[in-house]
Order: C-alpha cells, then structure tokens, then sequence
C-alpha cells in the first residue's frame, strides 16, 4: 500500500517526507494506522547513522489504531487502540525470564533495519528498501509491527497522549519501578530532568521514595521537577553539586540515575551513591574512565545499564496507563504536539529544550 514516511539519509539533518510503498502484514505482523508518534533522542542517533543502516524510516514511539491482524496474531483484532514500543524475539532465556530488554536479538530486531524475519517492508518509490527503526518506523502514516511491539490501551484515552509511552517514559519509569524497585523511605537522584529524567521521578514518588532529588542545569526544567515529584533541586551549573548533595543526603544516595550520557556527569552520579549505592545508566553516551578502586569497589558501589526501563511493554504500559488514570503519573503535562508535516520543527524543539517531549501527530 502507498504510504508517507519521514526518513534520513545521511545528507541532512532534516527527516525528508516521501511518498513509499509499505507491504502487507506476515502472519506474526500487524497492520497500524498511525496517530502520533513521540519523537525520542533515539530518533536523534538514528538520524546521524548512529544506530541503523541508512537510509532509514525512523519513529518508535507510536500509537495508532490496528487495521489488520496475521494469521498468527492472537490477541489483537481490528479497530484496537494500541502503543507501539520496542522488537524483541519472545523466545529467548531473558524473554521467557520476563526480561525483553535483554532480548538476546535485541541489537539485531531494534537497530539492524530489517523486520523480524529478516527482510523489509518499507520502500522508497524506486524499490530501495528503508531500514526499520526499532521495528515500527512509526513516523508513517501506517506501519507493519511483529505483534511482540504492540500493547493494547484502553479506547476512551487520547491516542495522541499516549504514544510517547512506547520507549522514553516507559525507560524511565521501569528504572525506578522495574529494575531499582527501592523501598519506602530511601533516597533517589536523578541526574537531567528530561523526559527519562522526569518520568523516573514520578516513580520514585510512586514508590514512596523519601528524598527524590532533581539535578540539572536549566531553572526551568527543575520548577518542572518539583511540580512532578522532586523532593529537592539542585542546580550544578550555579550551585556546587557535591556541597549540596551532602546536605540533603550526608550518607550519600541509595540510587542514582544519568539520564544524560555525559562522562562527567555519570561520574558524579557514582560519587553521589553512599557505601553499596547503585547508579543507572540510561542515557547515550561514549567512553568514561573510572577508577575501579577508588570510584566503585573501595565503596562496593556498582554501575549498570538498564534497556527499556527492564519492562514488559504488554504488562508495564497499562500499569502506567492506570497510575495516569489515578493523577498519579502526569507524563501529559511534558508533551507538546506538532503535525506531521512540521516533524523537523519538532526535532528542533527538543534539541533547544523548549519541549520535553514532542509528539507528532498524524490528523
């Protein structure tokens, strides 16, 4: 079926909307019109080629409305209200286990540009195949998806509203909720107060965390943090970080969370863990030098990298639907929509931080 796509290709930093040529579903496939779809700093990396061969069809924040169902979908039917969110096989030991995230194929289903079996479903006009981002390239106005990426929502919830569930908010909310799971009465940092950032935030104070303590940069964002559940703020670019983290938290942090994927940053979010503390990576980022004695061992701290928030989409999504439903998780109030044809405009508000999250929509 003919289709309109946004995708890169390596010439530019601005998505290019074309006109292409979309397949029919597989029997383990569905068929999604698309709604909106959040736009991630994901989306950034696989923009400038950093992820997926290019060109790509890029979107893995989708929400949209089944169209049609493979022979072997079960579950889903016609006309159902879903949330797009990450590829992963189903059968492998950290499938089984509940563990998607790690996903042995993973790497392969999320950023290897093919679909599930190995071929592609999108093209360009002249029969050029497009990489699949994340196994939906959901910045379409329909895509095919392996039933492993879609969760079913409630119908009666603004569509548009619930697509950036699929990956930024469901990462950082898994964090916390998933893979941290802290106990009533400890204490949580987190490192940028972007969407991840925020959305760890409103988990902790789910969670019952004591001390929920923001740290960034831009005033703006931390007034943000404190509406959405932040304890205490702390700006590191006028405030020295390591004075007053030991005034709030002298023992030093139970948690940690980086958000940002910036060297020195992740490194202060180890030194702000107190004796066994953990710290969670989840932002993209490159080398970092520790010292294995002195920065993680001498103080039995650790460091660890977390996919997806340690979630199942199918079981977790829903739960932060509820919690939604309850005022209890207002992820609503990051979100700003722009229409398809303005997606590059969108990009840019994300990358200047006037918008938290920006979703594009598909009306």
């Amino acid at each position: 079926m003919k289709i309109k796509t946004a995708y890169a290709d390596g010439q530019s930093d601005q998505l290019k909307i074309t006109a292409a040529e979309l397949d029919a579903p597989q029997a383990n496939e569905v068929l999604v019109k698309m709604v909106a779809t959040g736009i991630c700093h994901t989306d950034v990396a696989g923009r400038d080629g950093a992820t997926t061969p290019l060109p790509v069809a890029l979107g893995h924040e989708g929400a949209g409305i089944v169209e049609r169902v493979g022979d072997s979908v079960v579950g889903l039917t016609p006309g159902d209200h879903v949330v797009l969110s990450f590829s992963y096989c189903g059968h492998c030991a950290n499938c089984l286990s509940g563990h998607p995230g790690l996903c042995t194929r993973f790497n392969d289903l999320n950023f290897g540009g093919h679909n599930y079996d190995g071929s592609h479903r999108l093209h360009l006009p002249d029969g050029q195949p497009l990489s699949t981002f994340f196994g939906q390239s959901s910045f379409s106005t329909y895509t095919v998806v392996d039933q492993h990426g879609v969760v079913k929502v409630p119908q009666d919830l603004d569509l548009k509203m619930l697509a950036p569930l699929g990956c930024g908010i469901q990462t950082g909310a898994g964090t916390v909720l998933n893979y941290l799971k802290p106990q009533f009465g400890e204490s949580l940092v987190v490192f940028g107060t972007g969407t991840v950032g925020l959305a760890a935030m409103m988990a902790a104070k789910i969670a019952g965390v004591d001390h929920i303590v923001a740290v960034d940069i831009f005033d703006n964002r931390l007034a943000l943090a404190r509406e959405l559940g932040a304890t205490e703020t702390i700006n590191s670019k006028t405030t020295d970080l390591a004075t007053a983290l030991q005034a709030i938290l002298p023992a030093g942090a139970d948690y940690t969370i980086d958000t940002t994927g910036v060297a020195p940053v992740v490194k202060s979010a180890v030194h702000a863990l107190k004796p066994g503390g953990q710290c969670v990576a989840v932002g993209i980022g490159g080398d970092i030098t520790f010292n294995l004695m002195g920065d993680l061992l001498a103080e039995a701290k650790s460091l660890a990298g977390v996919v997806e928030g340690d979630a199942i989409p199918q079981l977790f999504i829903p739960q932060l639907v509820t919690y939604y439903r309850q005022g209890r998780f207002p992820f609503d109030k990051l979100i700003k929509f722009f229409a398809f044809d303005d997606i590059n405009a969108g990009f840019a508000a994300s990358k200047d931080g006037s918008v938290l999250k920006p979703v594009v929509t598909f009306d």
